[in-house]
């Protein structure tokens, strides 16, 4: 992606900031999830100001890919309708170039997996990624494929362009695990509320509560919480112990309940119930 221009990426730490900025004001940060190019390509980016105008604080913008183990049958087909519409990851990028524009303080983060970025690299050659990525003005990666222990280079290459590495830490996680992950892990880590994969109805708020404690106590930077978040009472539930709500299923859902060109205003319309139930006086 020859055509790019690279922001000031040292000390950019836009995440590092939007949750300190939230901690002082004894707020929850909010972060939906949306689907690259879904349901139209050229919707995303109008989708990624809805968010932000509807009270969101970080952006996770999904990566199609063709064989996502984590992702529920929501998020998948959402992933291979892009795909249909021929987003690869490229496209992903610009998209977040054109957000940035007008956006220069929300967050945003890629999740997806190896699949994707490997391609890319194939194409462009090794460290174009990363390069890009900060250059488009992302600000942090979440690849659900790749293990820590692997990833030590990555989150250096990651932080000396002003981006942070995410990891999921899950139910099963072992203390070593949240360990290991603690050693590369920046930005936040998001804890995945529910075994199984994405948009499974039940959420064990008490299960929630007992473990961000262990969590934190190997983990110091911010915990989100997802899977299985899907109105204001489970937002609010996992409000009370977590630093991030994150919401997807959900989101995609009502994406496609309606008439495309409703699409924003009820993502509007959700997410404000959302982000008054967060801040509601506990």
């Amino acid at each position: 992606m020859n055509d790019l221009t690279t922001p000031s990426a040292a000390g950019r730490e836009r995440i590092k900031h939007t949750f300190d900025a939230l901690k002082l004001n004894h707020q929850v940060a909010l972060i939906p999830y949306l689907m690259a190019g879904f349901p139209k390509p050229e919707m995303t980016v109008a989708l990624m100001h809805a968010a932000v105008q509807s009270g969101a604080n970080v952006i996770e913008l999904g990566v199609p890919f063709s064989d996502p183990m984590a992702d529920g049958p929501v998020i998948q087909k959402a992933g291979e309708k892009a795909l249909a519409l021929g987003v690869d990851l490229a496209q992903v990028l610009q998209m977040v170039k054109e957000f940035r524009a007008t956006d220069s303080t929300t967050p945003v983060v890629l999740m997806g997996y190896a699949n994707p970025i490997e391609h890319y690299e194939g194409r462009l050659g090794e460290g174009a990624f990363v390069t890009d990525a900060s250059a488009c003005g992302v600000d942090g990666l979440l690849v659900v494929d790749y293990p820590p222990e692997e990833c030590v280079s990555l989150s250096e290459s990651l932080k000396a362009h002003g981006m942070d590495l995410i990891f999921l830490l899950a139910p099963t996680s072992t203390t070593e695990r949240m360990a290991t992950v603690a050693r590369v892990a920046s930005g936040y880590v998001y804890y995945v509320s529910l075994r199984g994969i994405t948009g499974a109805a039940h959420l064990d708020t008490q299960a929630v509560d007992r473990m961000l404690p262990i969590i934190r106590e190997h983990v110091s930077i911010p915990v989100g919480v997802g899977f299985g978040i899907r109105n204001e009472e489970s937002a609010r539930a996992v409000a009370k112990v977590a630093d991030a709500v994150v919401i997807g299923t959900r989101l995609i859902e009502i994406l496609q309940e309606g008439a495309l060109d409703e699409a924003g205003e009820r993502l509007k319309g959700f997410l404000n119930k959302i982000r008054l139930a967060l801040d509601a006086p506990r």
